[in-house]
């Protein structure tokens, strides 16, 4: 659904970002003041009852999240912001860490008030540098305020202070467990499956992982209610979503939409991607990042929701829509996409660090007319097994842009075979050569 105004954005181009009385000013920390007048179970049963999902990618509900770590009993435990934007495509995060950090700060404290957390960590991708600082001095700014440090706000005990950690520049980092093995000093590495970090997390406590845009979204449920909350999206999805928005596009950047809005409105809208900035039809759209499926044409009516998008093999994922049009040849998109997951994995389980080169080899072969009988199955296969015996979330869903392509254009694959012409005259195989467009999106 369209929404009237911007709600997580609604300070951005208002204010200075690191100013906290201009914050105030613009309704700023009337979260966490009002979390402090409400039972920690009163928050909770708000939190659960604004139906908010994890931005992050996964969509977990975060009331539930944030349930299962409150019933954890331990004397310390850890709130940490998951910052690593690296997914391609996505950059919504960095619009609210360079915008309006003291909204993640202000998430971040109302969880160490309900958690009774004394620290809290916020990884932020290493390529940020400059948004570091900016947080960094924001950090500061809230501290000199009285929103950070010891006895917070005049509340005897409730003292909480919040660490930046410069992402280590890895993909895989963006996995929460191996995020906390980054920030403890050791190799970026995703850990194996249970524990879970609500038991044995950062150093080896209890631990909340929540992702910069979930957290932006906890003070505004506080301050109107889950009620209000619910009304920006839908009854099972609530609240709004950024959406990074790139590619053949007109329009590229963030947009705040209400969940529900139609995905033809996303991508053809003025208001919005404002359809193709080259004047041809939409090919697809890769939508959540690398490791998210990819759209067609025909699913353009389906609704922005993590529920309506899911049976239709979709995905809101990290809030990425690529829009490609149809000059570019989906066999050759994906083998881009498995150069990438080749270079990013981390080469912890053989599964994933062999079976991504052995998928590239062969999508090489698709792209410059080598491909023959049988290796579109083979594809498939090798597919599946990379995805079922992989340890780690990105091991598991290295396959999803691959098969969502080869469920919905099977015959682009196949009409490379046995050097056949690709569909898009795109490809190394093609004879009028490739296609540039594909490689400078």
């Amino acid at each position: 659904m369209e929404i009237q105004e911007s709600v997580l954005l609604r300070r951005v181009g208002r204010m200075d970002p690191v100013s906290v009385p201009e914050f105030e000013a613009l309704g700023g920390f009337s979260g966490i003041r009002k979390a402090l007048s409400m039972e920690k179970e009163e928050i909770l049963e708000e939190i659960s009852r604004s139906n908010l999902k994890g931005r992050g990618g996964a969509g977990y509900p975060a009331g539930r999240k944030w349930k299962s770590l409150y019933r954890i009993e331990g004397d310390t435990k850890y709130i940490v912001c998951n910052a690593d934007e690296g997914e391609p495509g996505t950059f919504k995060d960095r619009v609210l860490l360079e915008e309006t950090p003291l909204s993640v700060i202000e998430g971040m404290l109302i969880a160490g008030y309900v958690f009774g957390s004394k620290q809290g960590y916020i990884y932020i991708r290493g390529e940020y540098r400059r948004i570091q600082k900016i947080f960094e001095t924001a950090l500061q700014n809230a501290e000199d305020a009285g929103y950070l440090g010891k006895d917070i706000l005049g509340v005897p005990g409730f003292d909480y202070s919040i660490t930046v950690v410069s992402g280590g520049g890895a993909y895989v980092c963006g996995e929460n467990s191996a995020m906390l093995n980054s920030i403890e000093g050791k190799t970026g590495r995703p850990r194996i499956k249970p524990p879970h970090l609500a038991e044995v997390g950062l150093y080896g406590k209890p631990t909340l992982v929540n992702n910069v845009e979930t957290l932006c979204c906890v003070p505004i449920i506080l301050e109107e209610g889950s009620q209000k909350f619910l009304s920006y999206g839908t009854t099972e999805s609530g609240g709004t979503k950024l959406v990074s928005i790139s590619g053949h596009v007109k329009n590229r950047g963030v947009f705040e939409v209400g969940l529900g809005i139609s995905l033809r409105q996303l991508i053809m809208d003025e208001k919005y991607g404002g359809g193709t900035s080259t004047g041809r039809k939409p090919g697809f759209f890769h939508m959540g990042g690398q490791s998210g499926p990819i759209g067609f044409p025909e699913q353009l009516d389906t609704p922005y929701t993590y529920e309506t998008l899911a049976p239709k093999g979709l995905a809101v994922g990290s809030g990425a829509i690529v829009v490609l049009d149809d000059s570019v040849c989906i066999v050759e998109y994906i083998q881009k996409v498995f150069e990438f997951f080749v270079h990013e994995s981390c080469g912890k389980c053989t599964p994933c660090r062999l079976g991504t080169t052995r998928i590239l080899e062969l999508l090489t072969d698709f792209v410059e007319g080598r491909a023959k009988d049988g290796d579109v199955e083979r594809l498939e296969y090798m597919a599946r097994q990379v995805s079922q015996l992989s340890a780690c979330g990105l091991g598991q869903s290295v396959n999803v842009a691959l098969m969502s392509a080869l469920r919905h254009r099977r015959g682009d694959f196949e009409a490379h075979i046995n050097g056949g012409a690709c569909p898009a005259g795109a490809c190394a195989c093609h004879e009028n050569g490739r296609n540039k467009a594909c490689l400078t999106i």
